[in-house]
C-alpha cells in the first residue's frame, strides 16, 4: 500500500522515482493470487463486457475510486484523470479495454481502507495499492494482479538501521508503518521485531515520524520507497526489500463491491494487457526497476 506527503509534479522527479519495481517479477495477471475472486474471461468488447452491457454506478460512465492525495510514482500532480503515474495509465488501459473514452471515465475519492470495507460502493472498481489477501476477499471482490510489490525499509542514512544486510538487523528497531496496511502485517509476520511498531493512521505521519527521528525506519511498498527517499525525507535511503512470510507473492488487484459482475470483465482487460506487453510497458515506464535496493533475508 502507499502514501507519500509533499507532492511533486515534476517529471524529472517521476525518472527519479522510476527506478522501483522489482525487476526479476515483472507484472503478470495473477489468477491465482490469495484471495483473488475472477476467473477467466471470454474477452471483452462483446456479450456480458460490451460496454453497453456493463452494470455501471453512472449509465455510460466507468467510476474509478482512489484516495486523496493521489501520489506518485502510481500517480501524477494529484490528477488520477490525466493518465499519468502506474496506476492511473493501468486504469485508463483497462478502460479502453472495456470500450470507454478518456471522457467517459469518472474519478471517485475513497480513502485506502474504505476501499475494502464491507458495504455498497460509490465505484465500479478502485485501484489505490490495494493488496490482495484472503480476509479482504471475504468482503470484496478482486481482480487479477495488477502488479507484484514488495515490501521495503527506509531509514535515515548513516543510522544503525541503514547498515542492516539482513532481517536480523531490524530485530531491535523502532519501526513505523500505517494502520491497515500489508505493511503492517510484514512487519509482525516477516521483520518480527522485539518491539511493537509504532503504527499511525495516515502513511505521511510514519514518514514524518521518521523525518523527526521518533522511529528507527519505516516499512512501505517498494515503489513508494524510492519515491520517500527521493522526494519526502532528506538524507535516507531503501535498506532493502523483502517478500512475503508465505513465499507467495504479493499482488495489486482492483476492488469491487461483493459480487460485482464487472470481476470477469476486468480480469479480461487485464490478461489482455498482460498479453499484449502493454503492461509491461506501463510498469517499465512508471516503475522501473528494483537496481539499489538489496533483498533482506
Amino acid at each position: 500500500m502507499v502514501r507519500p506527503s509533499t507532492l511533486f509534479a515534476l517529471g524529472a522527479l517521476a525518472a527519479a522515482v522510476v527506478g522501483c519495481a522489482p525487476a526479476s517479477e515483472t507484472t503478470q495477471a495473477s489468477p491465482s493470487a490469495p484471495g483473488a475472486t475472477g476467473t477467466a474471461s471470454p474477452g471483452t468488447g462483446a456479450g456480458a463486457c460490451a460496454k453497453e452491457s456493463l452494470p455501471l454506478k453512472t449509465p455510460g460512465k466507468l467510476t474509478i475510486g482512489t484516495d486523496k492525495p493521489a501520489y506518485d510514482p502510481w500517480f501524477s500532480d494529484d490528477d488520477p484523470s490525466n493518465g499519468k503515474g502506474f496506476e492511473s495509465a493501468v486504469a485508463y488501459a483497462i478502460a479502453d479495454r472495456l470500450g470507454f473514452a478518456t471522457g467517459d471515465v469518472t474519478w471517485a475519492t475513497v480513502k485506502f481502507d474504505s476501499a475494502f470495507a464491507p458495504g455498497a460502493k460509490q465505484f465500479d472498481f478502485d485501484l489505490n495499492q490495494v493488496s490482495v489477501t484472503p480476509d479482504r476477499a471475504k468482503v470484496v471482490d478482486f481482480s487479477k494482479g495488477y502488479y507484484t510489490v514488495k515490501q521495503a525499509v527506509v531509514a535515515l542514512d548513516g543510522s544503525k538501521v541503514a547498515s542492516a544486510t539482513d532481517l536480523a538487523g531490524l530485530k531491535d528497531a523502532k519501526i513505523g508503518v500505517q494502520v491497515g496496511t500489508t505493511s503492517l502485517q510484514a512487519v509482525k509476520d516477516v521483520i518480527r521485531p522485539s518491539a511493537d511498531p509504532n503504527v499511525y493512521n495516515e502513511q505521511i505521519d510514519a514518514v514524518n515520524a521518521l523525518k523527526n527521528k521518533q522511529v528507527d525506519a519505516v516499512v512501505v511498498d517498494l515503489p513508494t520507497a524510492f519515491y520517500v527517499t527521493a522526494a519526502q525525507v532528506d538524507n535516507s535511503k531503501i535498506v532493502g526489500q523483502f517478500g512475503t512470510a508465505s513465499g507467495v507473492p504479493e499482488v495489486f488487484g482492483a476492488v469491487f463491491e461483493k459480487g460485482s459482475p464487472l470481476v470477469s470483465c476486468v480480469d479480461g482487460a487485464i490478461e489482455e494487457l498482460t498479453t499484449s506487453g502493454e503492461l509491461a510497458k506501463i510498469e517499465t515506464r512508471w516503475l522501473g526497476s528494483a537496481a539499489g535496493a538489496p533483498e533482506l533475508k
